[in-house]
């Protein structure tokens, strides 16, 4: 018998249970992982989904702003936008008397504020007198806010008595201001 009351074997015992106790306490003092795979998959699922939906929505001053009306439309609240099919836009302006519709077989909303539109859209000015009737592209960006729009894709403007055709241009609908980036052709034909 040692000094201490404890034997050879019980010395060995205790110092293998230490040695595992040390082992061990790593592999206790971890933090378990968070599940990430299920909140992955669901900010690729949609929060929301409607289907044929009309928003209205208002400027700072009560005014009318613009009014959106989909066939579909699926809200993604983790990735912060909106997916829409055949959308049909109708943009207000502060100088102008009436509005311009946009539409397009698909878009997307980013923040309530910049909506990127693709294939097949067409936007008509509903303004009788004014310079540009309509605009045709398969793409276009617009922002809700400042009513500016551009495209880097070929681009049609009808006028009255023109057709311009560009590949991209910039626009400012309430300025009525127009840039085209690419000028491609411009075919005048004045009323006899």
């Amino acid at each position: 018998m040692s000094l201490f009351g404890f034997n050879r074997l019980g010395l060995s015992i205790s110092a293998l249970f230490i040695l595992a106790m040390l082992m061990y306490i790593p592999t206790w003092m971890e933090e378990q992982p968070e599940a990430l795979g299920s909140s992955e998959n669901d900010a690729l699922k949609p929060a929301y989904k409607a289907k044929n939906l009309t928003t209205t929505l208002y400027n700072q001053n009560g005014e009318l702003n613009h009014k959106v009306f989909a066939e579909s439309m699926e809200h993604y609240d983790q990735l912060g936008f909106v997916l829409f099919q055949q959308p049909k836009y109708t943009l207000y302006t502060e100088n102008a008397s009436s509005p311009w519709v946009v539409t397009a077989k698909e878009g997307t909303l980013y923040n309530n504020e910049l909506i990127q539109l693709e294939s097949d859209v067409y936007i008509e000015n509903q303004t009788s007198d004014d310079f540009v009737k309509s605009i045709s592209t398969q793409y276009i960006q617009i922002n809700l806010e400042t009513k500016q729009m551009t495209s880097d894709q070929p681009v049609e403007i009808l006028g009255s008595q023109y057709v311009i055709l560009s590949n991209g241009f910039n626009a400012n609908l309430r300025t009525q201001e127009y840039e085209l980036l690419n000028h491609v052709q411009t075919t005048y034909s004045p009323s006899n």
